[in-house]
């Protein structure tokens, strides 16, 4: 175990260090900043996509609609049918009128091109929410597929296709995230191998002069490390703070509502999860790039 003393000279030589060649440190930490906002951009749009889908899927319903031919008393045994499915939440029948009456809202101003036109052209509905723990896509072809056989619905729409789009972005972005941020932190650690060789070679008389007198490894070895930790740090605080201010300029320019695609209260920034794996990557390519290059240069001397 180390004495304080050695502990102090420690410390001592990293404040050194990062007074004589600040920017050089600064040039590192600024490096593994870079990669970890790029990083932490992904992992942001990531959340919020999967927020907007979890949003999202409150709002999706199933459209079933009816034969022109289907009876009243039918259609209330239909609609009871329906609402027995373990997977429906609630079932809600809507007739030709109350459809055309939401359709002309729905026009507005422009409802004047539907004049000669009635109801009937309409057919009548059944608009059907599925429980939470059904929205997902499997589960809704599933409930799609039986509705289909039911007698007296002769069409039914879902947002299929887009469900399966929007799944496919999400993957893409997990994907990217991951290979994109793995040749980055690959070229981060060879920089940060440099910066730590050139650490190195600026000590050399130093370190062989500490290895003649027996000094231990350790204490060689553990400034230069220190100091890669004390670099992923301030690397992941700097892409942290620089994201921070990226998310609060978009959010605050965009407008109060995008309609389909998410009111704006509902991004979000990094969860606390996500803040501490982009902390922690920061300090393994801060101490990892340090101790590859140490391997290397002592056991050369």
């Amino acid at each position: 175990m180390m004495k304080w003393a050695q502990i102090a000279f420690i410390v001592r030589r990293v404040l050194k260090s990062f007074r004589e060649v600040f920017w050089t440190h600064l040039l590192t930490s600024g490096t593994m900043a870079v990669t970890l906002f790029i990083f932490g951009g992904f992992l942001l749009i990531q959340e919020n996509l999967q927020g907007l889908l979890k949003g999202w899927g409150s709002r999706i319903q199933i459209f079933a609609y009816l034969e022109t031919s289907v009876p009243a008393a039918d259609t209330e045994s239909l609609l009871a049918r329906v609402n027995s499915y373990p997977e429906i939440e609630r079932s809600r029948f809507v007739s030709q009128k109350e459809a055309w009456d939401g359709f002309k809202r729905s026009l507005g101003s422009q409802s004047g091109v539907l004049e000669g036109l009635s109801a009937e052209i309409l057919p009548a509905s059944l608009e059907i929410t599925l429980k939470t723990a059904y929205r997902s896509h499997g589960a809704l072809a599933e409930v799609v597929k039986r509705l289909r056989a039911e007698k007296g619905i002769g069409e039914v729409e879902y947002p299929e296709e887009w469900m399966e789009k929007f799944g496919l972005v999400l993957l893409g972005v997990q994907w990217a995230q991951w290979v994109l941020g793995g040749f980055l932190f690959a070229a981060t650690l060879l920089i940060i191998g440099n910066t730590v060789k050139l650490a190195i070679l600026a000590r050399k008389d130093e370190i062989e002069i500490m290895q003649l007198v027996g000094a231990r490894r350790l204490l060689i070895k553990a400034p230069f490390v220190l100091e890669g930790m004390v670099q992923g740090l301030l690397g992941a605080g700097l892409a942290v703070l620089c994201l921070w201010q990226l998310f609060v300029s978009l959010t605050s320019q965009l407008p109060a509502s995008l309609g389909i695609l998410a009111e704006r209260a509902q991004l979000q920034f990094l969860a606390p999860d996500s803040l501490l794996l982009l902390v922690g990557l920061g300090w393994v390519m801060g101490t990892l790039g340090s101790l590859l290059s140490l391997r290397r240069f002592l056991k050369r001397w």
